[in-house]
């Protein structure tokens, strides 16, 4: 069976530098898009993990799998941030009125 393994330490290393660097790259260009397509890949290892975890031929890997879905969850959430975040700096770059200026609440919060 194919396990696609997010916690081994080599591949931390690689998606999360990969995901740095796509931030990086949407904040430098001021396009949100850039980021989401880390979002969506982690959304898609996301689906893909939780499938596997109701599968009974993958029961020999469940602990690896629960990892895996904690790794992928934490960085759905950073990298949705990260897109929010990127997505106020163009609007206010290219000086376009978002519909809401959606980290207000988080910010108040803080």
């Amino acid at each position: 069976m194919f396990l696609l393994n997010t916690i081994q330490p080599f591949t931390v290393l690689l998606l999360l530098t990969a995901t740095i660097l796509l931030i990086f790259l949407g904040k430098e260009i001021k396009k949100p898009a850039v980021p989401a397509i880390a979002l969506i890949a982690f959304l898609i290892l996301l689906v893909v993990h939780s499938i596997q975890l109701c599968m009974q031929s993958y029961a020999e890997y469940y602990v690896n799998i629960r990892y895996c879905i904690a790794f992928e969850l934490s960085m759905v959430f950073v990298t949705f941030f990260s897109y929010l975040w990127i997505d106020d700096i163009a609007s206010k770059f290219y000086k376009k009125k978002s519909v809401d200026n959606s980290l207000d609440w988080f910010w108040k919060q803080i």
